[in-house]
């Protein structure tokens, strides 16, 4: 007798017909296609080509018209300049001395005189090679392109010293559209183009947005435009390329300087900085244009002149007003005249009708501060920095100056890593070369020569809303050694240190030959946390 074989499903294979895919992850979130709020949304994320140098022109187009034309975006641009470079950002030579064999006291007479010498080529026009700027001032121009374009370009040249100077290096600002493919099609219009890419058939490598890069992505050389290239003023002048190398061949140095801070991979040129917000700040500047002219008209004083209808004629009844014999016409209205203490005769049956020129703005501020705040946080600026108008308590001011001082500091060292001290780095070469400068090994060993160039870039300091708890608060960072005086009196007050404590070793002299005691006020060593202040003795 068989036994009877208990029936099973089969079982369904997992890659069967009938197998029930289940959405996981984004699917039913950020990453639905059938959600109503999302149903249409689908941008799409391309090369840094397609994305970036597609665009750029537009960017640059509509990044200088905010910087120009809308009030809040001049302040974003020149907040900026004011906090990051200033009146331009000084150099504290900072070389190695440990490693270069040499006390403290020998590099410390070492870096103030190669500042010196600095100062000697860098406060003079002839760093410049148009012979306009210091080298400050080109700090500030630079950083301004930056802003606007994306990226900022100088070359650095050589030219015979003039007369009574001792160098001949020189930096060439120009304007980052002169960088571009030859021949591309933004050369001679105004528009962007998908043709970002070309080849040179010289070398066989890519050149993206008039930079040429080789097989391994790496740049090698720049195609720079004798002009700008789309200038409706200068037709008379033939557009011409140069291809200029990256790198010196002999030394490694570069001899272009691109001022940009890239933020995908692959990525050549740099965006505008207003570009995140550049929609927001134009329709801000139409909402404001719109209400200002709003209220503009609203403020007009305007009449109507209406008729009761007693008469056939408007004609007839000011004719009782203005005399026989006189040419009547209604346009004569406008004689009536409205003033302080004015009064007109109007004829019976002519009546006036003012319009209310009250304008209720209750809800613009509001409105318009909430996306100043959001172009504020697009932008790495705190709304209250960002117009430049403090409200709130102290600490919240304090928290708005670190929250902005932390974002400059930022872009100071990327400006500094660029410019200033490629731009130092070339100057200390020549300086060596020609024996103004003594410093043995350099250019022979790269890690002797990095000893010598070491340095540190200082800018405008961060505005004290109370002088008394920053000073305190420097002074116990150097205390305790989390800091050093050198670094407090640069960021406190932008001066040198050596320089206040030789002018201060003076003073207190004076103040010991005329037999008086030099005041003394220190908060850091009272020994009682909550006193307010120190001993003056």
């Amino acid at each position: 007798m068989s036994k009877k074989r208990k029936k099973r499903n089969a079982r369904q294979p997992t890659g069967g017909v009938n197998t029930k895919i289940t959405n996981t992850g984004y699917s039913d979130g950020a990453a639905s296609r059938s959600r109503q709020a999302l149903r249409g949304y689908n941008p799409m994320k391309s090369s840094p080509r397609a994305d970036i140098d597609a665009n750029l022109s537009t960017l640059r187009n509509r990044s200088s018209d905010m910087y120009i034309n809308s009030p809040i975006g001049a302040s974003a641009i020149n907040t900026n300049r004011a906090n990051v470079i200033g009146a331009g950002l000084q150099v504290i030579p900072k070389i190695d001395y440990k490693l270069l064999g040499m006390t403290a006291d020998e590099a410390k007479a070492w870096q103030r005189h190669t500042q010196r010498e600095f100062s000697l080529w860098a406060d003079s026009v002839q760093c410049d090679l148009y012979k306009k700027h210091s080298f400050y001032d080109m700090q500030d121009i630079a950083y301004l392109s930056y802003l606007v374009d994306g990226d900022a370009w100088a070359a650095i040249k050589y030219r015979k010293p003039a007369p009574g100077g001792l160098y001949s290096t020189r930096v060439q600002l120009f304007e980052a559209s002169r960088v571009c493919n030859p021949g591309a099609m933004q050369a001679y219009s105004n528009t962007d183009s998908m043709t970002v890419e070309c080849y040179n058939p010289k070398t066989n490598n890519r050149i993206i947005n008039g930079v040429e890069i080789d097989a391994d992505g790496a740049v090698v050389a720049y195609w720079i435009a004798n002009r700008v290239p789309y200038d409706p003023t200068n037709n008379s002048q033939a557009l011409r390329w140069s291809r200029v190398e990256a790198f010196g061949r002999r030394t490694g140095r570069p001899l272009v300087l691109q001022i940009s801070h890239e933020e995908r991979p692959e990525q050549y040129r740099g965006v505008p900085y207003l570009a995140p917000a550049i929609e927001v700040l134009k329709q801000i500047s139409r909402y404001t244009n719109a209400e200002l002219s709003a209220a503009i008209i609203k403020s007009f004083f305007t009449l109507f002149f209406t008729s009761s209808g007693t008469t056939n004629d408007l004609g007839d009844v000011l004719s009782e007003t203005y005399g026989p014999g006189e040419q009547i016409d209604p346009d004569d209205l406008r004689h009536v005249e409205i003033g302080p203490g004015t009064l007109n005769l109007l004829p019976s049956g002519v009546d006036v009708k003012a319009i209310d020129g009250s304008r209720t703005q209750s809800t613009f501020e509001a409105f318009t501060n909430s996306l100043i705040a959001q172009i504020g946080a697009s932008l790495g600026i705190p709304s209250e920095v960002l117009m430049n108008r403090f409200q709130s308590s102290y600490s919240a001011a304090r928290g708005a100056l670190l929250q902005a001082a932390a974002m400059f500091r930022t872009r100071r060292i990327w400006f500094a890593r660029d410019f200033c001290q490629p731009v130092y780095e070339a100057w200390l070469t020549e300086a060596v070369a020609i024996g103004r400068i003594k410093a043995p090994g350099f250019g022979v060993d790269p890690l002797i020569t990095k000893a010598w160039t070491g340095a540190n870039w200082y800018g405008p300091v961060m505005g004290m809303l109370d002088p008394v708890k920053e000073v305190n608060g420097a002074a116990l960072r150097v205390k305790y050694g989390f800091s050093t005086a050198e670094r407090e009196a640069a960021e406190l007050t932008g001066t040198n240190y050596d320089d206040n404590v030789d002018q201060i070793a003076a003073e207190r002299a004076v103040w010991a030959n005329k037999g008086m005691q030099y005041p003394k006020a220190d908060n850091t060593d009272t020994g009682d946390s909550s006193s307010g202040g120190g001993d003056i003795g």
